[in-house]
């Protein structure tokens, strides 16, 4: 049964603009512009086409073209109506917006967008405001956790109805579109949203034997062979063989908000090395729980993952191998799937209360396969907080 969505609360849209804005001050700029569907979403509670204004003080102005009933319904705040962009001076001057140094989005504006914003409002100096809106959306609330942890009732469901489906001879393709459709059913929004560039993400990619181990574009270790070049990465036909591990990366997105687990199944019994690198992803794993929480650096998390797979021996394996390694091992989680913080090599900004990310200790064997765990996290002042309660060991059919 598809549980109802909650709208965002008033309080919550509130919250997130007064933490804008205070860090609009301390930067010293008079107003921010948002125009990004995700970011809209996060400061307005609604996705329609409009801009949303917030000064360094006073309330925010958000116009919409289209929907403008849907805003109305959806957001706390009160939309006005706009027809074009054109109208947006005058609107803006009425409105007593003012101020010369206005923030914006640079890592995901378009440039076409940027110049004609530019053209209509000749005099603001613009700054860019990427890093502290994703600074901002990296620290949850419990309204937003919760919405991740339904999202991660998905996950478990689905991967619990793995066994009845998966099986010798069925592609991987087919055992994608029902997975896919089970999670529809549990109420799946069906997208998983992925920030920058060429950044595109689907929800399942179900990769058998040596489908694990093909390389793609996209910064992931597991790539897979896709159906076409068009695509590029997730399931192929190719068959599901007997002994060979099958590795499920399933993202679920609830009211917007997504997880990203994965877990190794086999049809027989899987073979070495696959045995001793599925260990070793439990051991890294294990030594994320014991040491993971509130004021843990994400670069010495990373390292000592990496010491870990090195110890074993499995370090040209580990997140990829050759050109397909990644220098990560986990991302955070949201509205979007590549969000702070990174679990990375270098990154220096500790953990905090309410961040969630996933955590993905996998590793790849040219021609062979790939095997792994991704659990995902909330962290906590004493520790972390499982998204789902799945079991993290091989499920053996």
């Amino acid at each position: 049964m598809i549980t109802p969505s909650e709208l965002t609360p008033r309080e919550e849209i509130h919250s997130r603009i007064t933490r804008l804005q205070k860090v609009l001050v301390e930067k010293e700029i008079d107003l921010a512009l948002i125009l990004q569907n995700v970011d809209l979403y996060y400061f307005t509670g609604t996705i329609q086409n409009g801009q949303l204004f917030i000064p360094c003080q006073g309330q925010p102005v958000f116009f919409v073209q289209k929907d403008f009933a849907r805003a109305v319904a959806e957001s706390p705040l009160k939309p006005l109506k706009v027809e074009s962009l054109k109208e947006l001076p005058k609107r803006v001057q009425e409105q007593g917006l003012s101020g010369k140094k206005v923030g914006m989005e640079f890592d995901v504006v378009p440039v076409s967008v940027f110049n004609r914003i530019g053209g209509l409002f000749g005099e603001w100096e613009f700054k860019d405001l990427s890093r502290e809106i994703k600074q901002i959306r990296s620290v949850k609330s419990e309204f937003e956790i919760r919405q991740i942890k339904k999202a991660g009732e998905i996950v478990t469901r689905v991967f619990s109805e793995v066994k009845n489906h998966l099986q010798e001879g069925i592609s991987e393709v087919e055992l994608d579109a029902r997975l896919t459709s089970i999670g529809r059913t549990l109420g799946h929004q069906f997208f998983l949203r992925m920030r920058g560039l060429n950044q595109e993400m689907m929800n399942v990619h179900v990769l058998s034997g040596k489908s694990a181990s093909v390389t793609t574009y996209s910064d992931t270790p597991f790539g897979g062979p896709g159906l076409n070049p068009a695509i590029a990465q997730g399931s192929s036909a190719r068959l599901i063989e007997r002994d060979q591990p099958v590795v499920i990366d399933y993202g679920a997105g609830y009211n917007g908000y997504v997880t990203d687990e994965t877990r190794t199944f086999v049809v027989g019994r899987l073979k070495d090395p696959f045995i001793k690198a599925c260990q070793v992803a439990l051991d890294i794993i294990a030594e994320l729980e014991s040491s993971g929480r509130a004021g843990v650096v994400p670069a010495r998390i990373y390292e000592r993952a990496q010491e870990i797979a090195e110890k074993a021996g499995l370090r040209p394996n580990f997140m990829g191998h050759g050109d397909g390694q990644v220098v990560f091992v986990g991302h955070g989680l949201g509205l979007e799937i590549n969000e702070w913080p990174v679990i990375s090599k270098g990154e220096k900004r500790p953990l905090q209360p309410g961040m969630v990310f996933a955590f993905e200790p996998k590793f790849v064997f040219p021609g062979e396969g790939a095997v792994g765990i991704e659990c995902d996290y909330i962290v906590r002042e004493s520790g972390l907080e499982r998204v789902t309660q799945f079991p993290k060991e091989v499920v053996t059919l």
